[in-house]
């Protein structure tokens, strides 16, 4: 039904940015709902990092406010999240999740693989 591909982790210094990307492949009997990043650091519960609806509608976890962007490519069903003055507490597995609905009025969630951000001090 959803295919999620992620792109854009890698190593950078504390205070660099990087911008990961998420291309949705959804099904023609699938409509995108919102498309959010996690993230999972070692030892660590997963947590929403940043989410956006298909209106454009946004929420971010407050450790990430005025440092990340989350945006939306309808047409391309493709979020990105840039990330600016990274911390080395944002080192984390980065993982894209999507929902969509079905043509049957039924609600799917996916997720992706998962990327790997590390963040040097």
């Amino acid at each position: 039904q959803v295919q999620l591909v992620e792109s854009g982790g890698g190593v950078v210094q504390a205070g660099g940015s990087l911008t990961l990307s998420c291309v949705a492949s959804i099904d023609i009997r699938f409509s995108l709902n919102d498309m959010c990043w996690y993230r999972q650091a070692p030892g660590r519960q997963r947590e929403l990092v940043a989410a956006i609806s298909s209106g454009g509608t946004t929420n971010y976890t407050d450790s990430v406010k005025g440092r990340f962007t989350i945006s939306l490519n309808n047409a391309k069903n493709t979020a990105y999240l840039q990330m600016n003055s990274l911390k080395p507490e944002d080192t984390a597995v980065y993982y894209c999740h999507v929902d969509v609905l079905s043509t049957w009025n039924r609600g799917y969630s996916n997720w992706g693989q998962g990327t790997q951000v590390t963040v040097s001090s």
